[in-house]
């Protein structure tokens, strides 16, 4: 093994976690995490709105059916005043009693009135607080579409970067032999990502231990074509 195929493996191997880093970077981006805030603040808003909402239409009902009383109340009456005053009643005691009812519904109305007045004021901040949801929904709906555009943004950036280094990393790989490659492939996968490190001095540039002397000593009077891994992590040493 020639020890430019092993200087090529050491750049793999930075290439690669340059890679792996600039993909983690891609999940932690900022613009991700203010789009996942502002998408929680859309759903806090949305539990706001919906409880105002129904507390607006718990008022608008009874709004409702004090109107349809008050309808109902006014049309009776109309058609009582209507037979008072029609001549077609002309008993003494038969007027009374409908001009009794006339005041009576007079009176009916004039109270739902009040009480419609009432409900009516009720309502009026459940509608104000809806609306000001409503306008604050708009605004963030407009945050999140720029967050959308910024995440794009960078997302395509970092992907770049990423298309990059592979390209980089192949050309790299070309100059290592396959089974070596093979090698430093299962190795970085089963070791957290590093695979090969430099040996400075007495120390693994992987696990960052010192090599036994003996081991150490070994390794030096080893030709520099050779291949040798950290006797602590089972990395591929490059001197």
């Amino acid at each position: 093994m020639s020890a430019p195929a092993l200087e090529a493996l050491l750049a793999v191997q930075e290439l690669d976690t340059a890679a792996d880093q600039a993909r983690h970077r891609l999940g932690q981006l900022p613009a991700r995490r203010q789009l996942q805030e502002i998408r929680q603040r859309r759903r806090d808003l949305a539990a706001r709105r919906s409880a105002a909402e129904a507390a607006r239409e718990d008022v608008a009902g009874r709004q409702q059916a004090l109107e349809e009383d008050l309808a109902a109340t006014e049309k009776r009456r109309s058609e009582v005043s209507a037979r008072l005053y029609s001549g077609a009643v002309s008993a003494s005691r038969d007027l009374q009693a409908l001009s009794a009812e006339v005041d009576g519904l007079t009176a009916r109305a004039s109270q739902l009135e009040d009480e419609g007045l009432a409900v009516l004021e009720e309502r009026e901040p459940f509608d104000a607080a809806v609306a000001q949801l409503d306008a604050e929904e708009a605004a963030l709906a407009g945050e999140e579409d720029r967050a959308l555009a910024a995440l794009g943004s960078a997302e395509a950036d970092t992907g770049a970067e990423v298309h990059e280094l592979l390209v980089r990393r192949a050309e790299a790989a070309a100059s290592v032999p396959p089974d070596l490659l093979a090698t430093y492939d299962h190795l970085r996968a089963r070791l957290g990502g590093v695979g090969a490190a430099r040996l400075v001095g007495d120390r693994c540039g992987g696990c960052h231990l010192s090599l036994p002397a003996t081991e150490l000593d070994r390794v030096r009077h080893l030709p520099a074509e050779a291949v040798v891994t950290c006797d602590q992590c089972g990395r591929i040493l490059v001197r």
